[in-house]
């Protein structure tokens, strides 16, 4: 493919209720898109990153600043034969970076894809077309307000509960949840590493609760802390933010830092990565899930469909788009009866965009010119 037009729309949608976690509160969704236009075909692809570097040292400005300066020139270099797969080989001198890189490669693989009429699921390696969804749930003001959220969700027929968790409000809102729903509720937490080892004691009073796991306990470079905390604990121990690449998932499997790991393409720098990460931990034993970044429609897409591989065998965060939007940019996922989320099957992420709706959220679009070639 012949790259002929790239550029960054900057969105701001509102969220349906404030989401809030160990990191801080969130109102919005800022983010920004990338449209790419390749042989006459258009790609979409929406970045990771959040407008702050808590989740990890990435953001948006800096993702955008990376992907105009040193991603894009390096994949230009390549002329016109600008594969997907092509990509991370042409930036893997950028250290780091990863949600600057899979936004750009996963635009990329979409309109390659679309030039030849095949869909994310049938190119990954999709088993399903339709995919069990579990919902997280923010940290809230009280109990009550915790349980009546919950409430609704079971409701809307979500299969799985994830409570994000912080020091404080950790054992008892999961001991609501559990006593208010019992034990065959699919329930587990993520702190998001607000924790250190040192309070293996206290996260081990979660125990009695059955849940499914506890999602990233300690600070992301903790791999030993994680290992330590798995053995001192029965809730099996998930990683998130630790876990950027095949390598990394390798190690962690190997040290015992985890026993189950939730793969967000977007952290591990495209959907190629996150399928050997998925080979990698499948080959192990070891069962994986889809994590979110609360995306929109152009980022849940491609999300549902790495979900639907063989080694995904817990509920993802793959809710339907009115559990943050009241609007979504794309046609809406909505949850069938059995509380899945079916996974498109059209040509590439397999939904469109809407125009007027994704001009109604839109706060800036930049052409992604070149200001000088890389360096290094």
């Amino acid at each position: 493919m012949r790259i002929e037009h790239l550029e960054v729309r900057y969105l701001q949608i509102p969220l349906v209720t404030p989401f809030r976690t160990s990191f801080g509160t969130a109102y919005d969704k800022d983010t920004f898109v990338v449209r790419v236009v390749a042989d006459g075909v258009e790609g979409w692809a929406e970045c990771g990153a959040e407008a702050d570097p808590l989740y990890s040292s990435e953001f948006l400005r800096g993702a955008e600043m990376v992907l105009r300066e040193q991603l894009v020139p390096r994949v230009l270099a390549l002329g016109g034969d600008v594969a997907a797969h092509r990509v991370a080989s042409a930036t893997a001198p950028v250290k780091g970076h990863h949600m600057a890189k899979h936004v750009l490669e996963t635009a990329l693989l979409d309109a390659e894809l679309k030039l030849h009429d095949v869909s994310f699921g049938t190119y990954l390696g999709a088993e399903r077309d339709r995919v069990p969804a579990g919902v997280s749930v923010g940290i809230m003001d009280s109990v009550p307000a915790l349980l009546d959220a919950v409430d609704g969700y079971l409701e809307q027929g979500y299969v799985r509960i994830k409570l994000k968790i912080e020091p404080g409000w950790d054992v008892e809102p999961v001991r609501a949840v559990r006593e208010r729903y019992g034990d065959d509720l699919l329930l587990q937490v993520d702190a998001n590493t607000a924790y250190t080892l040192a309070d293996a004691r206290h996260l081990a009073r979660l125990d009695p609760f059955d849940l499914l796991l506890v999602e990233q306990p300690l600070p992301e470079d903790d791999l030993r802390g994680h290992a330590e905390l798995a053995r001192r604990i029965a809730t099996p121990v998930c990683l998130d933010e630790s876990i950027t690449s095949a390598s990394d998932a390798a190690t962690a499997i190997a040290l015992g830092a985890c026993s189950i790991i939730n793969v967000k393409p977007s952290r591990v720098g495209g959907y190629l990565e996150a399928r050997r990460i998925h080979d990698v931990a499948r080959a192990n034993g070891v069962p994986v899930w889809c994590g979110g970044m609360l995306e929109c429609g152009i980022g849940r897409a491609p999300n549902l469909a790495l979900a639907a591989l063989p080694g995904f065998t817990l509920p993802g965060d793959t809710s339907a788009s009115d559990r943050y939007f009241a609007t979504d940019v794309t046609p809406a996922f909505e949850l069938d009866d059995d509380g899945c989320v079916p996974v498109p099957t059209g040509p590439g992420i397999g939904v469109d965009v809407l125009p007027d709706v994704l001009e109604e959220f839109t706060v800036s679009v930049e052409s992604l010119t070149l200001r000088g070639g890389p360096r290094g």
